[in-house]
């Protein structure tokens, strides 16, 4: 599905033309339900790892530029040998959160992160020794445009992104509470059948490259 058929849509189905929805609300409407769909979809296709060696006591710690969204940090050789088993997964908080958790002053080996801002995570508490933090994260991907008129969501998730823009038109508008729920209904849907596919493939490719599935599973 091309950006101007999700925008054509978008209006056929809204019954509003773009005197209401004009080009840059309906921009608006498609940015948010992407990334809502980079949220809640778990795609292979933006999926990266990026690792950093934490300095000792600083709490802040620069993003990959491309980061979207973050899946899971985790410290790796925590108890300081070269065991790669030696991982603590760190758990999301806010920032209010941790400044009360951890003063500036505390160190030890991290448990919690969360976004400082644009640029940066921040760890708490503060690093004890220069540990390695490996971040597994969704990537930013171009989204769908007048410029950039397809994209890996709209050919291969066409209806979720269709579904998740009407949720996000119809809560725009203020539309009919039943229509918004049906729309949910069937992104939801949309979201469950696509991550089966995703296991699915991924089963076939471990089985073309040999790789073996514990337990039979």
């Amino acid at each position: 599905m091309t950006y101007a058929e999700l925008v054509q849509k978008i209006r056929d189905y809204t019954e509003v033309d773009s005197n209401v929805l004009t080009s840059t609300i309906v921009d608006g409407i498609i940015s948010d339900a992407e990334f809502r769909i980079f949220r809640d979809v778990d795609s292979d296709n933006n999926k990266r790892y990026a690792t950093a060696n934490l300095i000792t006591s600083q709490r802040l710690i620069s993003i990959p530029a491309d980061l979207l969204i973050v899946r899971s940090a985790q410290i790796v050789d925590s108890k300081g040998s070269a065991n790669p088993d030696n991982r603590e997964f760190l758990e999301f908080r806010d920032t209010s959160f941790m400044s009360e958790y951890s003063p500036t002053t505390t160190t030890g080996v991290p448990k919690y992160y969360g976004m400082y801002d644009d640029a940066n995570i921040v760890l708490a508490p503060a690093p004890d020794a220069t540990y390695t933090i490996q971040f597994n994260y969704i990537q930013k991907d171009p989204g769908l445009s007048s410029t950039n008129t397809t994209t890996y969501i709209s050919k291969y998730f066409p209806n979720g992104l269709l579904y998740a823009c009407l949720v996000e038109a119809f809560s725009y508008l203020k539309g009919p509470n039943d229509l918004l729920q049906l729309y949910e209904g069937k992104y939801k849907q949309v979201v469950e059948g696509f991550s089966i596919e995703q296991m699915g493939r991924r089963r076939r490719d471990e089985y073309q490259s040999g790789v073996p599935r514990v337990g039979g599973k």
